[in-house]
């Protein structure tokens, strides 16, 4: 039990209740975003908010779209004491094929023009104009030799189980690597030999040595086994979800996520 305290602006860093009241404050607003219908709809469903925490994301199929949206939020912050910070809030136009939109009327958050930008990092993950997934890939092709580097260096006279727990701890993640669907060959593959050569580092073995066997040895899922694991729980996740977004997702034969990762266990 603690001493009464009082919070002036914004919610206590750490506290076990400041999500739940984050939540409770931001709710309206992403309510009355999707209560305009307007931006971009899809099986009916209107998907022109998506939000973590402080972070949102607006989507349009047009200018007018997201002014629309953003004036919304322009009005919800002086009616609640927030402040946008317009130096952190940027745009991006996405291709339709090979259609490029040169040209885009500008747009404001209380009055400040934001900046267009071809990619942005979201929650962690590189989205580009075109949709791919190559930036993300060598953003966590060079994430994967950071940490297995840190692992080697630091617990090289540690046992072999030791060794082993830490790489599937710290290498086998492989952040959003379920949303990969868009990427070249060449990009997969620079992943796939970064993480081979990652286990060989932490396990001290030599650079030349059997992928496929040292992975068998130490019992460990290799690459694909990884990613197939993850892809899975992607899937499941999404098809248990209660959210209308994601079961409209999950319900499209025709997604490029959902169909990529049920096709790596083929």
């Amino acid at each position: 039990m603690s001493d009464e305290y009082r919070l002036e602006c914004g919610v206590r860093q750490g506290g076990l209740t400041s999500p739940s009241l984050f939540n409770l404050y931001i709710d309206a607003l992403i309510v009355g975003l999707s209560g305009k219908h307007i931006g971009c709809h899809v099986d009916g469903i209107c998907v022109n908010n998506l939000s973590y925490a402080d972070d949102m994301v607006l989507l349009s199929a047009s200018v007018c779209g997201i002014r629309s949206l953003l004036k919304s939020c322009e009005e919800y912050a002086r009616d609640h004491g927030l402040m946008y910070n317009a130096r952190k809030s940027q745009y991006m136009v996405f291709e339709a094929g090979s259609k490029r939109v040169l040209e885009v009327p500008p747009i404001y958050l209380d009055g400040v023009p934001l900046d267009r930008v071809l990619q942005f990092k979201y929650l962690g993950h590189i989205i580009t104009t075109d949709l791919k997934d190559n930036a993300d890939i060598e953003r966590e092709r060079r994430a994967l030799c950071v940490r297995a580097n840190m692992i080697a260096r630091r617990f090289a006279r540690c046992s072999r189980d030791v060794k082993v727990t830490l790489f599937r701890a710290y290498c086998t993640s492989l952040y959003t690597c379920s949303l990969w669907a868009n990427y070249t060959q060449k990009a997969y593959n620079t992943l796939r030999v970064q993480f081979n050569n990652a286990f060989r580092a932490v396990m001290g073995l030599p650079r030349y040595c059997s992928a496929s066997g040292m992975f068998a040895e130490a019992r460990t899922a290799c690459f694909f086994a990884s990613m197939r694991t993850r892809a899975a729980a992607l899937v499941r996740r999404v098809r248990a979800s209660p959210n209308a977004v994601l079961a409209m997702i999950a319900g499209r034969v025709d997604c490029l996520y959902i169909r990529h990762c049920c096709d790596r266990h083929v």
